[in-house]
């Protein structure tokens, strides 16, 4: 007898992503000395983000079956947010230096400009 699998586990291929790539997580030797913890971090980790994807995506699907594919967006984009591009990084980044570093106030403008005119590719 075969046991009955819970609609949101996810399929064993990606399981195995999952451990191979755990395999390569360095363990924390100050607070694990044999690594297990941070394997098992890594693992439950991913099967939450992976649990929480499958549920908003059946959530935006039911949305969109109403006829709003604008909220099903909206949501979307809420809930999981673009991470900044290289030039939102960059940016901000020269925002943090405020005044922090050596470099002339017009070179840190031309810097500034520069990135500016950088499309907004991830």
């Amino acid at each position: 007898m075969t046991q009955q699998q819970h609609p949101i586990t996810p399929p064993p291929e990606l399981v195995q992503q999952w451990r191979a790539a755990a395999s390569n997580v360095p363990a924390t030797p100050s607070t694990d000395p044999g690594g297990r913890r941070d394997y098992i971090d890594f693992i439950a980790t991913r099967a939450a983000q992976w649990g929480a994807d499958q549920e908003l995506e059946a959530c935006l699907a039911e949305v969109s079956s109403l006829n709003s594919q604008a909220l099903a967006d909206r949501v979307r984009a809420a809930r999981r947010p673009k991470p900044p591009s290289l030039k939102e990084q960059a940016l901000s980044a020269l925002e943090n230096l405020n005044g922090e570093c050596l470099w002339e106030t017009s070179d840190l403008a031309a810097i500034r400009r520069a990135l500016e005119q950088l499309p907004d590719n991830e």
